[in-house]
């Protein structure tokens, strides 16, 4: 036994302190295909997919969600993140998922093994036992499935199916009717087994075997509404197109593009118009036209005579920008649409797309292939749409991590406002860095030092008054100076005049 002793902590003590961890940054690189194929469920409402392989386990490939996909992935380089979220653009079935099995519960002889199995189920609000399934004859699960699906249909009808989901390995029983009434209950057991064997946690359906809560029909939702669902179920989305089999009406678009621009959220929406009216500079009530007169510059749109989800195009070429990486900010003209047939036009169609705020994948007479040219239909350019996007959240979240990693506090002092000064040329440095901001003109209205037509040196200039001129209130309430952030975008070079003189 060890003698006892004096504790070093009594003559030096060190106390260990963890800082939080700073919070993440926003991803300026991930899109969200709205997608009306029942494949996701309400209750799901979206997937995560990183290639297109994964999305073809979910979807085939006459789906217009895998066709907008592949387009998205075909770029080079190739984007990292897709979300597929769905739209009921009719009305859906009643639904559940019964738990994920392991791979020894999928095992065939664990459901050979019964030849008088039961469980109880309510499907539409109408309970039954089912009862005398005999799976001892099941060459695979999905004939088990089939089983069960014929006698579903014996109780409730036809129309209730019951399928073995093989890429999430489960079984799912969906209602024979669709809209608010449409549902499927948890499995259970028998009140009276009478001599048959429960399969109601050997199939997964009950809430303890873990089965996902039953998702409840629904009735047609409005393409807002489904747009709005995904906006609120999750953040993690950038940009968004649609890739339905029911189109989108003019209203509709019209509605997704206001709640892009009104949200809290920055985000992108693009489409694609197939229409020709597009290119016709007489037509003044075509999609983009009435696009154009929104002045949104959230919103843009590409034309293609042969593929509906040429939009994903372009934004498989933008989200591959890395804004941690040097000089990686890109313009979306004169990139590659892997994939994407271009178009032939003429010089009224070309100057009408343009004018009407237009992208496309055009043929040029010297045989080049090319998009053109990257813009909202407001007139902005879609690089320092995105570009800016990211500097916002950048400043905003460098200060956050500021006041949320320090272990005491940023002083309400001149020091503590140089701070935060600091956290935002941190951002700015990075955008210098990326390529988006650059030395150049202020052509704008001053403030601080800096007068309208001088030079930003850095690409950058941080004004902050000193505290001393804050009014008491502010300062009690332990709200900073306010900070004015000028930045000059380095722009980019997509036209080319030159002058040639030849003396002979």
């Amino acid at each position: 036994m060890s003698a006892i002793t004096v504790d070093v902590s009594d003559f030096v003590n060190v106390s260990v302190a963890f800082t939080p961890n700073a919070v993440p940054f926003e991803n300026f690189g991930t899109l969200m295909i709205l997608g009306d194929s029942a494949v996701i469920d309400l209750g799901e409402r979206y997937r995560m997919y990183s290639n297109i392989l994964q999305v073809s386990a979910d979807f085939t490939s006459i789906t217009p969600e895998y066709q907008a996909a592949t387009l998205f992935f075909e770029q080079s380089p190739q984007p990292a993140i897709l979300y597929i979220g769905r739209w009921a653009s009719t009305a859906t079935a009643g639904l559940l998922k019964a738990a994920q099995l392991t791979a020894l519960q999928q095992l065939l002889s664990v459901f050979t093994a019964v030849a008088n199995g039961s469980f109880h189920i309510v499907v539409n609000g109408t309970p039954h036992d089912i009862t005398a399934l005999n799976f001892s004859g099941a060459i695979n699960i999905n004939g088990v499935a089939a089983i069960i699906q014929t006698a579903l249909v014996t109780s409730f009808g036809a129309g209730v199916t019951c399928v073995w989901n093989s890429s999430f390995g489960r079984f799912e029983i969906r209602s024979g009717t669709t809209g608010a009434t449409s549902s499927v209950s948890y499995g259970s057991t028998l009140v009276t087994l009478g001599g048959s064997t429960d399969i109601s946690t050997l199939l997964g359906l009950t809430a303890a075997s873990g089965a996902s809560a039953p998702v409840i029909g629904s009735a047609a939702e409005a393409a807002l509404t489904a747009v709005q669902a995904l906006a609120g179920a999750t953040s993690a989305w950038y940009g968004m197109m649609d890739a339905t089999t029911v189109a989108l009406a003019q209203a509709d678009y019209i509605a997704v593009a206001s709640f892009i621009l009104a949200g809290s959220r920055t985000r992108i929406f693009g489409t694609t118009i197939t229409n020709t009216a597009c290119l016709d500079p007489t037509q003044t009530s075509d999609l983009a036209s009435v696009l154009q007169s929104l002045n949104n510059r959230r919103v843009f749109w590409m034309f293609s005579g042969y593929n509906p989800y040429a939009v994903a195009t372009l934004f498989g070429r933008g989200f591959t920008v890395d804004f941690t990486a040097n000089n990686s900010t890109l313009t979306l003209a004169y990139k590659q649409a892997p994939g994407l047939q271009g178009e032939n036009l003429n010089e009224t169609q070309f100057s009408t797309l343009i004018a009407k705020g237009g992208n496309c994948n055009i043929k040029v007479n010297n045989g080049a292939v090319m998009l053109w040219n990257g813009q909202m239909t407001n007139g902005y350019w879609f690089d320092e749409v995105q570009g800016v996007d990211w500097l916002q959240n950048q400043i905003q979240t460098d200060v956050f991590n500021l006041l949320y990693t320090i272990t005491t506090k940023v002083p309400q002092t001149d020091a503590g406002s140089d701070l935060i000064a600091n956290a935002i040329a941190q951002g700015c440095e990075a955008g210098i860095n990326n390529g988006l901001l650059a030395p150049g003109q202020w052509n704008a209205a001053g403030f601080g030092m800096l007068a309208q037509g001088g030079t930003l040196s850095k690409g950058y200039y941080i004004y902050y008054p000193p505290v001393a001129t804050q009014a008491e209130n502010l300062r009690e309430e332990r709200v900073s100076v306010p900070f004015q952030v000028a930045v000059k975008l380095a722009g980019a070079v997509q036209t080319v005049n030159v002058l040639l003189s030849v003396n002979p």
